[in-house]
């Protein structure tokens, strides 16, 4: 398979580089927790944000693929990106 790449807008980048420094600064905040011993439940709880706010973006993400690349897959006649999401479903069904 050839090296693809995903052409995104700036604002695209920027949104999505907004969210991965928010999730950045949830697990410096939970480093951060740690090193002050904070309450096992209380870590737990900020671990379930961090987890939440990276299915979202994960989420975000596959959705654009979806729609965009998936798309202009398949109008090339490229139907190997079909076993390329099968693969992707595996993985986020893990």
């Amino acid at each position: 398979m050839e090296n693809k790449k995903t052409h995104r807008t700036e604002q695209e980048k920027k949104l999505i580089s907004n969210r991965i420094s928010r999730i950045e600064g949830q697990l410096r905040g939970i480093k951060n927790m740690i090193e002050k011993d904070a309450y096992c439940k209380d870590v737990l709880i900020q671990l379930s944000a961090v987890e939440n706010s990276v299915k979202s973006l994960s989420n975000y993400i596959l959705e654009n693929h979806l729609y965009n690349c998936v798309t202009r897959d398949l109008e090339k006649g490229d139907f190997e990106v079909i076993d390329e999401l099968i693969s992707l479903f595996k993985k986020f069904n893990k």
